[in-house]
């Protein structure tokens, strides 16, 4: 019984057992689905979505029922600005890059505004967000896909760059390092997790609350640019809904990882493999032939479950 209590309360034991059984679920259904090349192309989805989840990750763990709804919206901007940024040119990846994660940052920093010095519920202002995001990409591509990656950048996020690993699971081992040592090592980790667990006794503290909230939404709108960056160059080119299907599993990943919707404990070492066991059930899934549709419907149930499993809870502190 303590054991069984154990798995279902462990959101990282819970994680890997799911990326184990459906790893073999799939080499069951397909056989050649767990092979080294195929787990790689896996990952290599899995790290998109894992980095755009490491900004709602703080987001979340800021507390304040915290999250970040406009990600989708703020991913098809950065693929949309970085592609007619680049357009096609190795020379123009970094400025896009730079033009990308910018436009993003700022617009995060908008919704930090709004949630920290308006008070307009995270919901209500990163769903609004995403709206009038949407409306100026439409606008500015008038609807039409614009825009391409350059051969350097596709290169960099599909084919191995080092001991037959891609560039972007480099990238992201990277960003998981920077997160470990922003949440683990820096006054700013400490102070995120302080505000998200107490966010009243943060203050009484002397803790800049205000301000931290507002640079973590930014910190968000940044990591939602450069996914949208690395999203154009996963598929070669960019459409102004090319982010929306990462909204509900950037949320889920964070949720599967251990983080709690209520702030204030988790890591993102279990984000990573959250998004790792999510792609692999999207996988199994299209395997199985299931529509978008089907899709959503269980995604929306896996985030139910682990709601009614652990979500809520505050076990997991750093």
């Amino acid at each position: 019984m303590n054991r069984a209590k154990l798995l279902l309360t462990n959101p990282l034991i819970l994680a890997t057992l799911s990326i184990l059984a459906l790893l073999a679920m799939g080499e069951a259904l397909s056989p050649g689905f767990a092979r080294g090349d195929q787990i790689v192309r896996l990952l290599t989805v899995s790290a998109i979505l894992g980095i755009v989840a490491a900004g709602q990750s703080l987001v979340v763990i800021g507390g304040r029922e915290g999250i970040d709804l406009s990600v989708g919206a703020m991913i098809s901007l950065g693929a949309v600005l970085a592609g007619n940024v680049m357009s096609g040119s190795d020379g123009g990846i970094l400025p896009a890059i730079l033009v990308a994660g910018g436009a993003t940052f700022i617009v995060g920093l908008v919704n930090g505004l709004g949630v920290t010095f308006l008070r307009i519920p995270p919901l209500v202002m990163t769903l609004g967000m995403t709206g009038v995001v949407q409306g100026g990409l439409i606008v500015l591509s008038r609807g039409i896909p614009s825009g391409n990656a350059a051969p350097s950048l596709m290169s960099f996020v599909n084919r191995p760059l080092m001991l037959g690993i891609p560039g972007i699971l480099w990238l992201w081992a990277l960003v998981g390092v920077a997160m470990w040592f922003l949440l683990r090592r820096t006054q700013l980790g400490y102070a995120i997790y302080a505000m998200g667990s107490n966010e009243r006794a943060a203050e009484l503290t002397g803790l800049p609350v205000r301000l931290i909230r507002t640079l973590l939404y930014g910190l968000s709108g940044l990591m939602a640019g450069i996914t949208g960056a690395v999203v154009i160059g996963y598929t070669g080119n960019s459409f102004v809904s090319v982010g929306d299907q990462y909204v509900l599993p950037s949320v889920i990943a964070v949720v599967i990882g251990g983080i709690s919707l209520a702030g204030g404990s988790g890591n993102y070492f279990g984000v990573m493999l959250g998004a790792i066991a999510l792609t692999l059930l999207q996988s199994v899934l299209i395997t199985l032939q299931m529509e978008f549709w089907g899709r959503q419907l269980i995604f929306g149930g896996v985030l139910l479950l682990l709601m009614l499993l652990y979500g809520r809870t505050k076990q997991l502190r750093v």
